[in-house]
């Protein structure tokens, strides 16, 4: 058996970080079903596929809300949060090699530390690279599903807020609707990671009216 494992939603301001494990008998059931990299597939076709993995093949996921991803932001742990996920989901689906996106600069470094910490029955092998969603099938198969299952619950989370565009800082639509939020009530919405840096720079700066003093 083998899995493959990636995550969706790492750099957004609003939204979870989603990780996710596919696992299958062999690279051959899986190699002929259009499975591709979650960010080349239209919304339409991710769907298709996520509903297709899930009915075929084991597969495990795990949702990180905001609020646990600014405490390991904080503390510049972020690629240790990863790391930690892709360990849980390795170690529910107990493949004899797990294929991993790696997270961490050094792509050994990511994979022996993901081997070190499994607790499953069996001496996984670890495989670790970059782009891996983009090379190894198994692993474009868990993107689709952590992406399809992140947009899911951004839906969840819009209707709670409003529709607030990708999440993304790089998203105008994000970043105005964030201003207008705050200006509105005095807080960043539910969902939102407040450790993230884009706050800083759209927070209104205070001024001594806003403490009852004066200007003047």
């Amino acid at each position: 058996m083998i899995c493959g494992v990636d995550e969706a939603g790492k750099g957004p301001v609003i939204g979870p970080l989603v990780v996710a494990a596919v696992a299958v008998n062999n690279a051959k059931d899986i190699a002929n079903l259009g499975i591709k990299d979650s960010k080349q597939l239209t919304q339409k076709k991710r769907k298709e596929l996520a509903n297709l993995i899930k009915e075929k093949f084991n597969f495990a996921v795990e949702i990180i809300e905001p609020r646990i991803v600014d405490e390991y932001r904080r503390r510049n742990k972020l690629n240790e949060l990863n790391r930690e996920a892709f360990e849980r989901l390795i170690s529910k689906l107990d493949p004899n090699v797990a294929y991993v996106d790696a997270a961490d600069v050094n792509e050994n470094r990511f994979g022996s530390q993901i081997k070190a910490s499994l607790t499953n029955k069996k001496d996984t092998d670890v495989i670790s690279m970059h782009k891996a969603d983009a090379k190894i099938k198994v692993v474009a198969a868990a993107s689709i599903i952590a992406k399809e299952t992140r947009e899911n619950e951004i839906g969840k989370l819009k209707d709670k807020i409003g529709d607030f565009g990708s999440g993304y800082p790089s998203d105008e639509r994000t970043i105005k609707f964030l201003k207008s939020f705050y200006a509105d009530n005095g807080k960043w919405p539910t969902g939102t990671r407040e450790s993230w840096k884009t706050l800083e720079r759209i927070r209104p700066v205070k001024t001594l009216d806003d403490f009852g003093g004066s200007n003047e």
